[in-house]
């Protein structure tokens, strides 16, 4: 997990988080304090705090830090996890307790 802090605020800053997405290290965007990620061309995720903003090389790598799917850009997977979280299936983080 990458924070959108921890690249300056400038075009320097700008390039490299342009440079990691093209050469695929980062794949998906995440609200931190939300626990969510999804696209990186989410309206939701376009709107977010800087601050509250984190990136993920992998959907797989979201899942295992906790994150849960975007209702509004991946669809199929977030319905997937609300079902999964009713019938107790879902896969947890490590240092996550099912609700």
């Amino acid at each position: 997990m990458i924070r959108h802090t921890d690249f300056a605020d400038n075009n320097l800053g700008k390039a490299r988080l342009r440079g990691l997405i093209k050469a695929g290290a980062i794949a998906f965007g995440g609200n931190w304090p939300l626990k969510i990620y999804g696209t990186l061309h989410c309206q939701s995720g376009r709107r977010m705090l800087r601050k509250n903003r984190v990136f993920f090389q992998s959907e797989q790598d979201a899942i295992l830090s906790g994150f849960r799917p975007c209702g509004h850009c991946m669809r199929m997977e977030y319905r997937r996890w609300k079902i999964g979280r009713a019938t107790g299936s879902v896969h947890h983080a490590p240092n996550e307790q099912p609700l």
